[in-house]
């Protein structure tokens, strides 16, 4: 049966109450699934927890979220291009739980492995590791952390087919992989939608078990958070 939804707003339908938990794929601006964000935020769940590497920037990608008043708590590692949710954070109105990259991508890896807690050295001796419980091995201190299960995940990818198997292309295949599998309901926005059997098996990223909704990607154009070039130049050097 295809898994194949005919507008963002249809695969995000039916998905998110008020309070959910939504993981988020994408870093910064790439690899983002902008489409069913957009979705999310025409849907008006409110007191959402949103798990992803960071919050987008002011207007854009989960940044909307932030305008539109229905993010109640984050969990992240790098906020830093967003004012509005520097804002919301230092008047109290947003939770925020800081996590180091690496433990945020492996919370939400062991959340789809189905491992509830795992140990890392991340953190121990500072507030990330407060409340937590630790342990020693082999003499070495880690610190307790617990998987990421979302109710719903959102990620892009470069192709799908209609059974939900994904490929990614270079460097969105950044956390979308990890939160695919973390979600108890998955939706992918694809810039290229194929038939079951058009994509290679060995090239397959996340195996469509993981995904639940697929939607075609609306073709948007794609931001770019700090846009970064060296200057043009013309015959003999000068600029």
């Amino acid at each position: 049966m295809s898994k194949l939804y005919p507008t963002a707003a249809d695969a995000v339908a039916g998905a998110l109450q008020d309070g959910a938990t939504l993981a988020v794929g994408g870093f910064g601006l790439c690899g983002i699934p902008a489409d069913l964000i957009d979705a999310v935020r025409d849907g008006g769940a409110r007191g959402l927890t949103v798990v992803s590497n960071n919050m987008g920037v002011d207007g854009k990608g989960l940044g909307v979220l932030l305008e539109s008043g229905q993010v109640a708590k984050v969990l992240s590692s790098y906020v830093g291009e967003n004012k509005r949710f520097a804002a919301q954070y230092l008047d109290g109105s947003l939770e925020v739980e800081f996590v180091p990259q690496g433990t945020l991508a492996e919370r939400l890896r062991a959340g789809g492995a189905g491992i509830p807690a795992f140990y890392t050295r991340t953190g121990v001796g500072t507030v990330v590791a407060e409340g937590k419980p630790h342990a020693e091995f082999d003499g070495v201190t880690y610190v307790q952390e617990r998987a990421i299960v979302a109710d719903v995940s959102l990620v892009h990818a470069r192709r799908g087919d209609l059974d939900g198997n994904l490929v990614y292309r270079l460097t969105a295949r950044n956390f979308n992989p990890v939160v695919a599998t973390a979600g108890r309901l998955t939706v992918a926005e694809c810039e290229e939608v194929v038939e079951i059997g058009d994509i290679d098996p060995d090239s397959v990223m996340t195996p469509g078990i993981y995904v639940h909704r697929v939607v075609s990607w609306s073709g948007r154009e794609k931001d770019i958070e700090q846009r970064t070039v060296r200057p043009a130049t013309v015959a003999g050097g000068a600029a």
